[in-house]
C-alpha cells in the first residue's frame, strides 16, 4: 500500500464525496481500513485520532463510535458515511456464509408451496380482556399466573377449529398489553397475517388501542376487531363501532370490508363466530402459503432459562421444517434441537410452517424477535452467533458512549456534575428483560445524568451479578427473579441495592424518578423471613401445608409471602394463613425452627421451594 499525501501536516486521504458504508459499533480503526480499501492509501488510525480530538471529540482507535461522530468526521475528511442498518447488516454478514434467505424464497414456485394456517396476534388496551379471550378459545387458564392480571410474556399457541365443514388450524400469538412493551409487541405485529384487535364494549377506545391499532396497520396486516365484555349492563358495542370508525376501521353492517364480533370471553359467547371471522378475513385477503420441504426458517417468539432443561425458545417457523437433531442458530445462541414440544407439553418430531413449538438445546437464551435458521452442520451454526455477537457487543459499546466536546467534558468534572446510574437487569423471560431495557434507555433526564446498563441476562441473580454491581456501583434490578442464596449473602455484605419487580412499568416508573431525583419512598419492602420446604403434606379440608425449617429471619402468621422456585418468583402476593409448631398455633417461628405453614388456597407448593416473607418498613427520607 502506498502512503497517504501530507495535507495539513498529518498524512490523510481527504475524499471527494464518496461513501463509506459502516457498521454499528465500528471503530476509528475500521474507517481507516475503509479508506485503504477505496483509495489504495494507508491511513494510520493515531492520525484520525488526532483529527477528531481537533474537533473536539475524545476517542481511542478501538473504541466502538456512534453515527453521529462518524458523521463529524466523515464531514471533516470528505466522505459521506452511511450506516448499514442491523437488517442490512445481518443479511450481509448471513450471505458470507452462503444464505441468502431472499433469493432462497424468490427461487421457490407454486408447485413448492402448500397451504398453510393463519399466524394471527391478538392486540389491544390493558385490561380489555386479551387474555381470557385466547383462555376461552384454547380452554386453559393463563390469567391467574399474571401479576396483575397483565400478561407480562409472549405466548404462542395454535387451535383447530372446525370452519365450512373442514378442521382448519389456527396460530394466536399472544402480545403483552402493557404499551412498555412496544418493541415485544411490534414484533407480534412482524411475524402475524392478522391481528384481532379486542376492545372493551364497556370502555371504547383506549390509548393502548390506538397504540396497538398502528401496530398492525404499520405491518399492513387485516384486522379483526373483537368487541368483548358485551355481557356487562353497560356494554355499548355501537359506540365502539362508530369511534373505530375515525381511525379508518369501518364495520361491515356500516358499508365498510373490517368484520366486528361481539364476544364475552367470561360467558364464552361468541367464540366460533371469532374464529370464522378470521379464517374468512385470512382466506378473502392472504395467500397463506410456505414450502415445507426445505431447512427451517423462523423467528423465536420467546425464550427463558429452566434449571432442568436449560435454554427453552417457543419458536414460530415461517418456512421450512424444523426436525429433532437439526442444527440451528438463533440470535447469538446456537445448538443444536434436543427435544420439541407443543404447547401442552407434548413432544413433537416435526414442526412445520405457522406451528409454533418449544425448542430445547440452544447454549444460550436468544431474545425474542431473534430469526432463526436452520444451517447444515453446528460449526456453521457456531461460528454465525459468534459473529453476531461481535457485532451486538461492538453496536452496544456504540451506544453506550456518551457524547461530550472537551470543553463540557472538562467543566462538568470540574463542577462534579458527571453522574452516572448504573443497571444490571436480569429476568425472568428475554422479551421482558429486552422490553425494560428499551423503555429505560427512552427515559429522558438531564445531560448531566447517564443511565447505563451494563449487564442484562434470564434466570436468578447470580453471585457473579452481584461481584460486577460492586465493581461498577451499580442496581440490580429483578423482574420476577429472586437471588439465589450466595448472591443474596454476597449483596448483603458488599451492600449492593437489589430492587425487585413484577410488573415493569413499576420497575421503569422508580427508576425514572430516581434519576430525576424525585424518589422519595415512605415505605420500602425488606425480607423478613426465609423457609425452605422439606416436605408437603396433603390435607382434603385445608390444601397443601408446607413443612418447613425457617432459614433465615422470623416467619410471622398473616405476613405477605411469595414462593420461589429455583430462584423465580412463582406466585406473589400470597399470606400465611397458617402457622403451627407440632399441634400448637404460634404467631411466629425463627430462624432453625421447624413449622408447617398454609398458603390458604394456594398449592401448587413442592419440596425445595423457598418461602419468603416481606414487610413494609418506613424508609428513611434521605
Amino acid at each position: 500500500m502506498r502512503s497517504a499525501p501530507v495535507v495539513g501536516g498529518v498524512n490523510v486521504t481527504r475524499g471527494n464525496g464518496e461513501i463509506i458504508r459502516m457498521r454499528r459499533g465500528a471503530s476509528i480503526a475500521d474507517f481507516a481500513d475503509k479508506i485503504e480499501t477505496l483509495t489504495g492509501y494507508t491511513v494510520q488510525p493515531g492520525t484520525l485520532v488526532t483529527i477528531l480530538f481537533n474537533l473536539g471529540e475524545m476517542a481511542t482507535a478501538t473504541e466502538s463510535l456512534d453515527e453521529a461522530t462518524f458523521e463529524v468526521l466523515g464531514e471533516e475528511l470528505g466522505y459521506k458515511i452511511q450506516m448499514v442498518s442491523p437488517e442490512d447488516e445481518d443479511k450481509e454478514l448471513l450471505e458470507g456464509f452462503g444464505l441468502d434467505l431472499e433469493a432462497e424464497l424468490e427461487a421457490e414456485s407454486e408447485d413448492d408451496l402448500e397451504i398453510r394456517p393463519p399466524v394471527v396476534t391478538v392486540m389491544g388496551h390493558v385490561d380489555h380482556g386479551k387474555t381470557r379471550l385466547l383462555d376461552a378459545i384454547r380452554q386453559t387458564n393463563v390469567i391467574e399466573g399474571e401479576a396483575g392480571g397483565i400478561t407480562q410474556h409472549i405466548g404462542a399457541y395454535q387451535v383447530w377449529t372446525e370452519h365450512e365443514g373442514i378442521e382448519r388450524a389456527i396460530t394466536f400469538i399472544d402480545t403483552p398489553g402493557h404499551e412498555a412493551f412496544t418493541a415485544m409487541r411490534a414484533r407480534g405485529a412482524q411475524v402475524t397475517d392478522l391481528a384481532i384487535l379486542v376492545v372493551a364494549a364497556d370502555d371504547g377506545i383506549m390509548p393502548q388501542t390506538v397504540e396497538a391499532l398502528n401496530h398492525a396497520q404499520a405491518a399492513n396486516v387485516p384486522i379483526v376487531v373483537a368487541v368483548n365484555k358485551v355481557d356487562k349492563p353497560d356494554a355499548n358495542p355501537s359506540k365502539v363501532r362508530q369511534q373505530l370508525t375515525e381511525y379508518g376501521l369501518v364495520a361491515e353492517e356500516f358499508g365498510g370490508d373490517v368484520m366486528f364480533v361481539d364476544v364475552s370471553a367470561r360467558a364464552n359467547t361468541g367464540i366460533q363466530e371469532l374464529l370464522d371471522a378470521v379464517l374468512l378475513t385470512a382466506d378473502a385477503g392472504l395467500d397463506l402459503t410456505a414450502n415445507p420441504n426445505k431447512a427451517a426458517r423462523g423467528v423465536a417468539i420467546e425464550a427463558k432459562l429452566d434449571k432442568g432443561r436449560g435454554s427453552v425458545a417457543t419458536v414460530l417457523i415461517q418456512s421450512g421444517t424444523l426436525r429433532i437433531g437439526d442444527a440451528i442458530v438463533a440470535g447469538t445462541a446456537y445448538g443444536r434441537v434436543r427435544a420439541m414440544a407443543d404447547e401442552n407439553g407434548e413432544q413433537v418430531l416435526e414442526a412445520y410452517p405457522s406451528r409454533p413449538v418449544q425448542v430445547q438445546g440452544l447454549n444460550s437464551v436468544p431474545r425474542a424477535g431473534d430469526v432463526f435458521i436452520v444451517t447444515e452442520e453446528d460449526r456453521m451454526a457456531r461460528q454465525i452467533a459468534e459473529k453476531r455477537e461481535a457485532v451486538e457487543r461492538n453496536a452496544q459499546l456504540a451506544k453506550a458512549r456518551k457524547r461530550i466536546s472537551l470543553e463540557d467534558f472538562t467543566r462538568a468534572l470540574e463542577e462534579g456534575k458527571v453522574e452516572s446510574l448504573n443497571l444490571i437487569i436480569k429476568g425472568d423471560v428475554s422479551g421482558a428483560v429486552e422490553a425494560l431495557e428499551e423503555s429505560l434507555l427512552k427515559i429522558e433526564v438531564d445531560d448531566s445524568v447517564q443511565l447505563r446498563i451494563i449487564h442484562r441476562g434470564v434466570g436468578a441473580i447470580t453471585e457473579s451479578d452481584v461481584n460486577l454491581a460492586t465493581i461498577d456501583n451499580a442496581i440490580i434490578v429483578g423482574f420476577n427473579v429472586r437471588p439465589d442464596t450466595k448472591a443474596r449473602e454476597r449483596a448483603a455484605r458488599e451492600g449492593v441495592d437489589i430492587r425487585f419487580y413484577s410488573v415493569i412499568y413499576n420497575a421503569i416508573d422508580e427508576i425514572e424518578s430516581s434519576l430525576k431525583g424525585m424518589l422519595k419512598p415512605e415505605y420500602e419492602e425488606v425480607q423478613s423471613g426465609v423457609a425452605e420446604i422439606r416436605e408437603v403434606f396433603r390435607s382434603s379440608k385445608f390444601g397443601n401445608i408446607a413443612g418447613v425449617i425457617v432459614r433465615s429471619g422470623t416467619i410471622t402468621r398473616n405476613a405477605k409471602a411469595r414462593v420461589i422456585r429455583d430462584g423465580v418468583v412463582l406466585a406473589d402476593g400470597l399470606a400465611i394463613e397458617s402457622l403451627r409448631r407440632f399441634k400448637d398455633d404460634v404467631t411466629e417461628v425463627r430462624t432453625d425452627y421447624e413449622a408447617g405453614i398454609g398458603l390458604g388456597k394456594y398449592n401448587d407448593i413442592q419440596i425445595g421451594d423457598e418461602i419468603e416473607t416481606t414487610e413494609m418498613v418506613e424508609k428513611p427520607r434521605g
